[in-house]
């Protein structure tokens, strides 16, 4: 099948799915209805002319890769008019703690909960199951070289599909997102009141008992 015929059958198939779809699946899934499965070439460019035709301002959606798949999303001019439709239903709503946990595994995936909890100060059992249960975050495997080879645990397919990217390194970086002076830790000459820095030693400034400077 020619290009042009074959581009309306991709079309068709992404539009009805109500998740990303994976070339491979329409490879299989327009190899069902043909004499022979089209050429996974012959798909992508396909999926180039589809995401060719809806950049444009004409349409209010386009194609996007997101969640290891192709799906059709509204741009983001449009996204507070659709939002008025239902739009709690597509809110997943995390608890602060959550949203703390998830950012963690999101950043230094894979990550166990032991790393997780050093870096937030304290449990975070709970968080952990909450994004397991939303089917955030999953279970990777275990940290063979960790003592009792713990669990390690990293975002899911349906966090990049929600989010809308394909892969964690499309994740904004933090120098993006944030904008926060790094603190220069003070020195210690620095830390020595100024009516102290004028007296003039010889030797090396120590602590006495009582708190104050002496010269040893």
């Amino acid at each position: 099948m020619e290009i042009k015929q074959l581009m309306p059958h991709v079309e068709a198939l992404i539009f009805a799915s109500e998740r990303p779809l994976l070339q491979m699946e329409m490879v299989e899934l327009l190899g069902n209805i043909m004499e022979e499965p089209p050429a996974g070439e012959k798909i992508s460019v396909c999926l180039e002319a589809v995401k060719e035709k809806y950049d444009t301002d004409y349409y209010p959606f386009e194609l996007r890769e997101t969640g290891g798949g192709y799906q059709f999303l509204t741009k983001k001019d449009y996204h507070q008019t659709v939002l008025q439709l239902n739009g709690d239903k597509y809110i997943k709503k995390l608890s602060s703690a959550a949203m703390e946990t998830l950012a963690i595994v999101a950043y230094k995936q894979p990550v166990t909960k032991s790393d997780i909890e050093y870096i937030r100060g304290v449990s975070s059992d709970y968080s952990i199951q909450k994004l397991l249960e939303k089917e955030l975050i999953v279970i990777a495997g275990r940290n063979e070289d960790a003592v009792g080879k713990p669990l390690i645990y990293a975002t899911s397919k349906g966090f990049m599909d929600y989010l809308g990217i394909n892969s964690p390194s499309q994740l904004p970086q933090l120098k993006e997102i944030a904008n926060t002076d790094l603190v220069i830790p003070t020195s210690a000459e620095e830390a020595i009141p100024s009516s102290d820095k004028d007296i003039e030693t010889s030797g090396n400034l120590a602590i006495d008992s009582n708190g104050e400077l002496k010269e040893e």
